[in-house]
């Protein structure tokens, strides 16, 4: 099976399957070998926040000359993001062979009487047999939607737990107050293993701490009031972080995040925490752990793509807060215009309304993301309308959206958000483009 054929059957699952209870992943985990339990594993879960922390651990490893892999989703233009190993894609030629031999078992447990894998539990046994073959020595791993029922969750023993910002998302799935979908969040704790954990929210952190007690696991929380901010440009924030664990010695880490984005504040300080759990013998200094943050490069996330042009893929009630609280201390010092669409399934209305309270965009660019979970751009541009005075253009096309978008940019700051589909979209124009 080459990489086309393997992309195409993955592409076709969804249409003749659903998740599936753990025991049947957890068969088709026993029959590749159980590959991860020759790594070194860091499991990370959250609403938001829980990509760029593993980017940042990712970095942070690879720096220090560990063979690292990383495993994310979603992929923005092409399945082989989800895979990388030192900060780089896995090959097409990688790939395929790993899910060959995935598809291989998939086809003798079917005859076997199991049910077909999900799409997301196929990618991650193709993930850990990846890893696995590469000899990665760490594996920094997030989870799909939630956490207790993930397929990632699985891995019996990894060496650190990681819980970003918790909030309301996926309410279908996980349940409908911030306390549940933390306890979904939290089920990925294990007996013994270090979390560390973004605690400023005490309705999530009250269920992470006791779910962490019952587990025996100690606990590293993050309430943000040790952090402070030196400096701020359009491309970063140089912060101060106060590393203060129970049983430690104070000390403090100059830190610069390669974001203009003061949410980043939060995942680079979870990473920086983590790294300090594992590294029980500080081996890795915090010099290299500071490079490591100011190296990482993670797609979509407040992400400069070109002079003046930023992509954030903010989708849910928290995401779209803090991409607004950045675009306000933007629009404080240079004109902002906005390239927006979203999918069917998410809260628009309520987006769009909460941005246009806030942001005073010269112009606003409205296209539509096509496939089934499509909003028409004129709804959207609607929608816009009802709530702003700014100038609106409906473009269904996102390529010729974003070229009308950046022609409106003029001398201020473009922003794409409202989808990570929008930004994938965008992110195979602007490689077409650089192809070309």
């Amino acid at each position: 099976m080459n990489y086309t054929e393997a992309v195409n059957y993955i592409e076709e699952v969804p249409k003749f399957t659903k998740k599936n209870k753990p025991e049947n992943t957890l068969e088709l985990i026993r029959r590749i070998g159980h590959p991860e339990r020759a790594m070194k594993v860091i499991h990370v879960a959250g609403t938001n926040g829980k990509g760029s922390v593993c980017a940042f651990l990712s970095s942070i490893l690879t720096r220090t000359g560990k063979r690292t892999g990383l495993f994310t989703s979603p992929h923005l233009v092409e399945i082989t993001e989800r895979f990388q190993i030192n900060g780089e894609n896995v090959s097409h030629e990688v790939f395929a062979r790993a899910f060959t031999r995935v598809k291989e078992e998939v086809d003798a447990m079917i005859k076997d009487g199991y049910a077909h894998p999900a799409y997301f539990e196929l990618l991650f046994a193709a993930g850990l047999l990846i890893f696995a073959e590469e000899k990665v020595e760490y594996l920094v791993m997030e989870t799909g939607l939630g956490g207790r029922l993930d397929a990632t969750n699985l891995v019996e023993h990894p060496i650190a737990v990681v819980l970003t910002t918790i909030s309301l998302d996926h309410m279908e799935y996980l349940g409908d107050t911030v306390a549940k979908i933390a306890a979904e969040k939290a089920g990925i704790i294990k007996e013994g293993v270090p979390v560390i954990f973004d605690a400023r929210n005490p309705e999530s952190a009250e269920v992470i701490f006791q779910t962490a007690k019952e587990k025996h696991a100690p606990v590293y929380p993050y309430y943000g009031d040790q952090c402070e901010i030196l400096d701020k440009t359009d491309k970063s924030i140089d912060f101060l972080l106060d590393c203060r664990y129970d049983g430690e010695d104070h000390r403090k880490m100059r830190i610069t995040v390669p974001y203009l984005a003061e949410y980043q504040i939060v995942n680079s300080s979870l990473a920086v925490t983590a790294m300090h759990v594992i590294d029980k013998n500080s081996e890795v200094s915090d010099g290299e752990i500071a490079a490591g943050i100011a190296a990482t490069r993670w797609q979509g996330r407040m992400e400069t793509v070109l002079p003046g042009v930023v992509l954030d893929g903010a989708h849910n009630a928290d995401g779209i807060k803090e991409f607004i609280r950045t675009v306000v201390s933007v629009q404080e010092r240079m004109p902002v215009s906005l390239l927006f669409s979203a999918v069917v399934e998410k809260e628009y209305e309520k987006m769009i309304a909460e941005i246009c309270e806030s942001v005073h965009a010269t112009s606003i660019v409205v296209t539509q993301i096509d496939g089934a979970r499509v909003v028409p751009a004129e709804v959207l541009g609607g929608m816009f309308r009802k709530y702003t005075d700014a100038e609106i253009i409906v473009q269904p096309d996102v390529e010729q959206a974003f070229e009308t978008a950046l022609a409106k940019r003029g001398e201020g700051m473009l922003f794409c958000a409202g989808s990570l589909y929008l930004v994938g979209d965008i992110k195979a124009i602007l490689k077409k483009k650089s192809e070309k």
